[in-house]
């Protein structure tokens, strides 16, 4: 898959305004966030082409995390530079009517040169949904990862612990990972319960490709009783990809929150995905729960 770079410089040019973007999009119809060379669905090219037609101009935009393909965000940020004038409301709803219904500007900031969506970002916050329910759901059916056995979260939480602080993650790494080191800082891991709904939130200073769907992997496995709680230790200090089970499906994960320094005050929404209602109100330093 023959993929476009277009990490561009850090600073706007003179004479053009930098502006950011919070985006939100159901992958599931989309080969990933990155605009692609062969000209398959990326979320980056509809989301271009939209805001190309607002500037009536060439736009292209920079994000802090390239999602992979089937996988959702509610808490995206891009940032482009441009020459045209425009208010914020253009710059969203002027967007979103020229965007598919599976991808939407949530809001629109102007920002000073020196921010950048991806190099400012200080923690990324994921959160992969699982629907455990011995029946397949006809509903959300892209929007989460089924799984049939009967889950028991009090297992998956105490192994989640083994992970907070900070290690080298080349055992949940995906072999095709770019990334210049695996060792990262896991701030929180909590597994809730709501209803059929089990939810892993996950906050880190930046993740390794593929890195939250194999933690999950490992979860369920460990969930479901088909391993000990103690295999996640195992697997971390074992630093080996090949012996760290199956990857999760991507349909279950969100990237749902990025973090910037204060100085940039940018806005802040209820953290999704939207279908978990109430679940935003919980606090990062909340226990697990069963509801």
């Amino acid at each position: 898959m023959d993929i476009i770079d277009n990490d561009a410089a850090e600073s706007a040019a003179e004479g053009y305004t930098r502006i950011a973007l919070g985006v939100e999009y159901k992958g599931a119809r989309y080969r990933g966030w990155q605009r692609q060379s062969s000209g398959v669905p990326s979320v980056q090219q509809k989301l271009e082409e939209a805001l190309s037609r607002v500037a009536d101009s060439p736009i292209t935009v920079l994000c802090a995390g390239r999602t992979d393909a089937g996988v959702h965000a509610s808490g995206q940020v891009v940032h482009f530079d441009t020459q045209a004038i425009r208010d914020e409301r253009a710059w969203t709803m002027g967007t979103n009517f020229n965007l598919p219904h599976d991808i939407s500007v949530a809001w629109a900031q102007a920002v000073p040169q020196h921010f950048h969506a991806r190099f400012k970002a200080m923690a990324r916050r994921y959160r992969y949904v699982i629907y455990n329910d011995p029946v397949r759901p006809a509903h959300l059916g892209e929007e989460v990862t089924w799984n049939h056995r009967p889950l028991d979260i009090e297992r998956m939480a105490e192994a989640a612990e083994v992970l907070l602080g900070t290690h080298d993650f080349s055992a949940f790494r995906a072999s095709q990972c770019q990334a210049k080191s695996p060792v990262k800082h896991i701030y929180h891991l909590r597994v809730t319960r709501h209803g059929r709904m089990i939810v892993l939130d996950i906050r880190a200073t930046a993740f390794l490709h593929h890195m939250v769907r194999n933690i999950a992997g490992v979860l369920m496995a460990i969930g479901s009783g088909e391993r000990p709680v103690a295999w996640i230790r195992e697997v971390l200090e074992g630093r080996d990809r090949r012996h760290g089970g199956v990857t999760a499906h991507p349909y279950g994960l969100y990237l749902v929150q990025v973090e910037y320094p204060e100085e940039f005050v940018l806005p802040s929404r209820y953290i999704g995905p939207h279908f978990l209602t109430g679940y935003e109100a919980l606090s990062a330093d909340a226990p697990h729960v069963i509801c």
